[in-house]
């Protein structure tokens, strides 16, 4: 199906030259009406389909149109009864239309700039003086017709040369030439082409001669059609700001022209007295104007390159210092710091704690709006003369001079900074901040000492929220052991060295199986096995979360499918499979997730995703679309370390989870603390009235299991019934023809 904006361009050739066949004045009308009638619907209906902004410039450019479409209708009619002002009256405010057409898209595209401004003030005036000079003082002269009509007809080219700047304007700062903007340009030069002809047929003592004078005239209304109907429309109204120098070639092109005019027509037509004032008089002014420019250009040079050294050196979000800045003004401190006395120069460097979990959770606006409050924050708790930087993301840096005791004042002070909440995008979000000290005499490297405040942070923050570090030796081994450790963990991916362990998942009243928690190991060739609490949260760091949760789950389903077809576990027995957040913002996860049970055989139903309470708090995003679709699936979905962090009835309410895991935080002290069993108690009847499952981690002890089965607790894990064992072990101890009260009856306490 051909394009409506390649119809559009034929129909207005075909019209066109069926217009200059010049059959009869009906036809010729609607050849005319064909053209202006699809170029007025192009102006309205185009940027309404492609959502072309700013809308108010489209409706300007369509009103122009119509009231060009009048014009030319009416000028060949009242051109014969002599009353030729009356076609003038429709077209000229059509030319105000288009220039307020043009300024619209300009300030859109952010580029209605001083210079562009005096540019097309030089031109016009050139334009003009020529225009009044060859073409409206000789229309003028002539006796039989009216002075005014003369004139207007000498004038036209004029107001051609003041659009044909201002489309040109769009020209000089676009960083490409879409099919819009070239067919904007054509409309224009045509525009052009056929009031020139028209003036200078005026000139000569006539108005209207041949319908070649109108070709032009409506190929130029063609064009005008094509520009907003073409999908590249959208691009014109678009912010487009490319460094195009002030005296650029394009510009020259223009200006150099305009320039000389005066002088040539000096020559030319300078014969009376009247017409050499005039001439020096523009010429003048348009020298005025180029000496303005230069000095515009002069200062915006300057303006731009104080800005690119202010971005080369302050934060861009923030507006504070940034790290190249910063380092200059402690390689300064560490010039004035005494020698040999109590004073250094400190570095103090701020994380925020949880400042992932807000960019997940709200968006990334929401992120950037606090780094900027907590920015304001600590840059006001601070003398001014105290350096306050930042870093980037979420880290900043203060630095000051003095003693021990002045910079655990310095710290308190920031720390106060966070005692109030923030409230960013209509959300009150309380932070606290980890942070690394690091100091040197004077005989420090700005460098080193932002090396060492950052790693004393990091260290913080893996101690806690809101703990407070000070640098040591020691802490370089231990950046160098996590990176080597990352690079092991990659390697282990491929060589084979990791592997799923099995914890069961237990009916409390009969001691059978009825589940399983499929849990990573690693054994690392020459340290032997790594806690899971270690190389977890360097996966999450290294980006390799998604890769280890993969390789997991697809190695837990390939042995549930053995399991199920070998009897050893019965055909409602399930599998839990921890999920990371990071996965649940892949859109495709579920898909995966679903191609994957196909691939292993594994119902839906045996299956159960484990993941954190923090993916509920985000209620919108990809996370909740993607649970949702989990939940589709029919896999459980479990809700870990249930309790800890931001537990809600209302949360449990929106979700589809279908259980929860009451975190072993609070098992511990089932029989021993009180307040540990009335939080347990609550989180069980909370979730009966929403009819989820209950799982209690952790349970070490019979008193422990006892207390649970008490509160209505049905499913237990822990060290009482096992530790998570490799898939042969577990088909020992918990095949499906063992008996329930065989396996109950061998449990022995364990204590660790």
């Amino acid at each position: 199906m051909i394009e409506k904006w390649r119809l559009l361009a034929l129909t207005g050739v075909a019209a066109t030259a069926l217009y200059l066949w010049d059959l009869n004045p009906v036809v010729n009308a609607v050849c005319t009406l064909v053209i202006g009638g699809n170029t007025v619907w192009a102006c309205f209906a185009g940027p309404r389909k492609h959502g072309a902004e700013p809308r108010r410039a489209w409706n300007l450019v369509g009103a122009a149109g119509i009231i060009f479409l009048i014009g030319i209708i009416i000028r060949p009619f009242v051109t014969d009864l002599g009353l030729p002002l009356l076609a003038d009256a429709c077209t000229i405010p059509g030319y105000f239309l288009f220039c307020g057409f043009f300024v619209e898209l300009l300030r859109a595209r952010q580029t209605l700039e001083w210079h562009t401004v005096l540019d097309g003030m030089i031109v016009c005036l050139a334009g003009g003086l020529a225009a009044t000079l060859l073409l409206a003082i000789p229309a003028a002269a002539i006796t039989d017709r009216s002075p005014v009509v003369s004139a207007l007809a000498g004038l036209y080219p004029l107001f051609d040369v003041v659009l044909l700047m201002l489309v040109l304007s769009l020209t000089f700062t676009a960083r490409t030439w879409p099919p819009s903007l070239i067919s904007m340009l054509l409309a224009m030069a045509l525009l052009f082409v056929g009031d020139l002809g028209y003036a200078i047929v005026g000139a000569s003592g006539h108005l209207y001669t041949t319908p070649l004078l109108d070709a032009p005239l409506l190929l130029a209304y063609t064009a005008f059609g094509v520009t907003p109907i073409h999908p590249s429309a959208v691009e014109m109204g678009k912010p487009a700001r490319p460094p195009v120098p002030a005296w650029s070639g394009r510009r020259m092109v223009l200006l150099i022209p305009a320039l000389a005019t005066p002088f040539v027509l000096l020559v030319t037509n300078g014969q009376t007295t009247g017409h050499r004032l005039a001439i020096g008089a523009v010429g003048a002014v348009a020298v005025s104007l180029l000496l303005v420019r230069a000095i515009a250009a002069v200062k915006a040079q300057a303006a731009a390159q104080h800005l690119a050294e202010h971005q080369a050196t302050h934060d861009q979000l923030t507006g504070l210092p940034n790290r190249r800045m910063i380092a200059t003004q402690i390689d300064r401190l560490l010039d004035k710091t005494p020698t040999g006395g109590p004073e250094s120069t400190w570095v103090v460097v701020l994380g925020l704690d949880g400042f992932k979990y807000v960019n997940d959770s709200w968006g990334h606006d929401t992120g950037d709006r606090l780094v900027i409050e907590v920015g304001e924050r600590l840059r006001g708790c601070v003398p001014e003369s105290t350096p306050v930087a930042a870093l980037g993301g979420d880290e900043f840096l203060v630095t000051v001079i003095g003693d021990q005791p002045a910079a655990d004042r310095l710290v308190a002070d920031l720390r106060a900074c966070f005692d109030r909440p923030f409230v960013v995008s209509d959300v009150e979000l309380r932070m606290s901040t980890s942070i690394g000290i690091a100091h040197a005499g004077p005989d420090g490297e700005p460098e080193e000492l932002m090396r060492d405040a950052d790693t004393a942070m990091y260290q913080a923050k893996a101690a806690g929220p809101g703990n407070t570090t000070i640098f040591d030796i020691s802490m370089h081994d231990e950046v160098r052991h996590r990176i080597e450790m990352e690079v092991a963990l990659r390697r282990a991916l491929g060589d084979n060295q990791l592997w799923v362990a099995y914890q069961p998942l237990i009916d409390i009243d009969s001691g059978r199986a009825i589940g399983a928690e499929a849990l990573v190991r690693w054994v690392h060739p020459e340290q032997g096995p790594i806690s899971p609490a270690v190389f977890i949260p360097i996966a999450e760091d290294a980006g390799l979360i998604g890769m280890l949760g993969d390789w997991v789950r697809q190695e837990a389903l390939r042995q549930l499918s053995a399991w199920r077809a070998d009897g050893t576990v019965d055909d409602d027995f399930y599998l839990s499979i921890n999920v990371s957040a990071k996965q649940l913002t892949v859109p495709t996860f579920p898909l995966v997730v679903s191609a994957e049970m196909l691939q292993f055989g594994v119902p839906a139903r045996c299956v159960a995703l484990e993941m954190t309470e923090s993916v509920m708090v985000d209620g919108t995003g990809t996370s909740a679309r993607t649970v949702y679709e989990l939940r589709e699936l029919g896999v459980k979905l479990l809700i870990d370390d249930f309790g800890t962090g931001f537990s809600g009835l209302g949360y449990l309410r929106r979700f589809p989870v279908t259980g929860v895991k009451i975190d072993r935080s609070f098992v511990v002290g089932l029989g021993a603390d009180d307040e540990a069993g009335e939080i347990v108690r609550a989180i069980v009847a909370m979730s009966q009235a929403l009819r989820l499952s209950v799982i209690a981690e952790g349970v070490e002890t019979r008193v422990q299991r006892d207390a649970l089965a008490a509160m209505g607790v049905v499913i237990g894990q822990g060290w009482l019934w096992g530790p998570a064992v490799a898939p042969a072990e577990f088909v020992t101890s918990w095949h499906a023809s063992g008996t329930a009260a065989q396996l109950a009856a061998g449990l022995t306490e364990r204590q660790r």
